[in-house]
């Protein structure tokens, strides 16, 4: 079968060592990791020591200095070639907030150590369960005493933390009644998670839906050093937003490497499968949403690029970037749900591992931003629609 990704020979230099990695991890281990609901520790230290995972790390610090666009191609094969990216993805942009506004000697006591993989900075920690995406309301607070701040709150759907060195903390400096603009007041820091579990910081797991370990976060009197308050105090807010369009970017990207696997997974089992003394393939019944999904994640594919140039060329690519990870997640969930039905049955079957992936790309409707909210942004922003919310 010819390849169904246009863009296959586009950046060969990184997509063929990269299957070639993933070809390591194949179908029988990522149903072990799944069946005995573990991290994939060996898949996330190959692709640590390969150095893929320091994409964005600039070359004096140790990384490969790349795109974003680079960095896209990148997880889109891992998760292309039926892996789970999302293992491991944050690494990728969460380290923009430490690159663009870390100190000097932050970015020279980190980064080298992040890239070599002596330290992992896997964990974000800004949604609460009070406020979800309402980040300006968040409740957790950092008080400043002397030359540290003392951290009270709580923090929900947090990932990795146990598999993490290094975590992103975002807290209220300023109380949101004291501040001019409720965007004000917000803090991030740098927390050394190891030095914190079990002493001011509780951990309790969520179990969910996909086999991504979540967490909910309490704080009590945890305090953290100022020399790792990132940036500005106060600047928080902006810091993250600066940070969104390469996280859109990026899962979008996922996404379309979801939709690439369901869609090859699909066309082999509708040509394989014989019933009625014929393949199921040849049914316009089955081919015809294989062959939309294809289109839908083409055209996905193509937003993902652009938003991704945008960015890589300093321009403005809000609304490119949330288009991008809006029409992906969409077109990797229908190219999903065309999987599941080609195969009937089977595609319950784990074995199969079309339920697995089904679960895992459900996910980007939800997370790291809903559907719903780039609708509102695009509707307010771009399309000048009076505010919703």
């Amino acid at each position: 079968m010819s390849d169904i990704n246009p863009h296959a020979e586009q950046h060969s230099a990184l997509r063929r060592p990269v299957r070639e990695l993933c070809r390591q991890f194949d179908s029988h281990y990522w149903q072990q990791v799944e069946e005995q609901r573990t991290y994939p520790e060996a898949f996330v230290r190959a692709l640590t020591e390969a150095g893929w995972l320091a994409a964005l790390i600039p070359e004096e610090y140790g990384g490969a200095g790349l795109s974003v666009t680079e960095a896209s191609v990148i997880l889109e094969e891992i998760n292309r070639s039926g892996a789970n990216s999302g293992a491991c993805h944050a690494q990728m942009y969460i380290m923009g907030a430490l690159l663009r506004h870390g100190s000097p000697e932050q970015k020279q006591t980190y980064l080298p150590r992040i890239a070599s993989g002596e330290l992992r900075l896997q964990s974000f920690a800004v949604t609460e369960p009070s406020t979800g995406t309402d980040t300006t309301k968040t409740k957790t607070f950092a008080r400043r005493k002397g030359d540290c701040y003392v951290v009270h709150g709580q923090k929900v759907f947090i990932s990795r933390v146990q598999h993490s060195d290094l975590m992103l903390l975002l807290a209220r400096t300023t109380p949101l009644a004291e501040v001019r603009k409720k965007t004000e007041g917000l803090s991030i820091f740098l927390v050394e998670l190891q030095q914190a579990i079990g002493r001011w910081l509780t951990v309790r797991p969520i179990r969910n839906m996909v086999n991504q370990e979540t967490n909910e976060l309490f704080f009590d009197n945890l305090e953290i050093p100022f020399e790792n308050l990132i940036g500005a105090e106060g600047q928080g807010f902006r810091y993250i937003l600066d940070g969104m369009n390469a996280e859109r970017i990026l899962i979008a990207a996922e996404c379309i490497g979801d939709g690439y696997w369901f869609i090859d997974k699909a066309r082999a089992y509708a040509n394989e499968r014989v019933v009625f003394d014929r393949p199921i393939g040849q049914n316009q019944g089955i081919q015809f949403p294989i062959a939309r999904a294809y289109a839908n994640v083409r055209a996905a594919d193509l937003m993902r690029y652009a938003a991704a140039q945008l960015f890589d060329a300093g321009q403005p690519c809000g609304a490119e970037a949330n288009m991008a990870k809006l029409l992906a997640a969409d077109a990797s969930w229908e190219a999903a749900n065309v999987c599941l039905q080609t195969h009937g049955g089977f595609g319950f079957a784990a074995e199969y591992d079309v339920e697995r992936k089904f679960r895992e790309t459900r996910l980007y409707q939800v997370a790291p931003i809903s559907t719903n909210l780039i609708l509102a942004f695009l509707s307010e922003h771009v399309l000048g629609l009076p505010r919703s919310y």
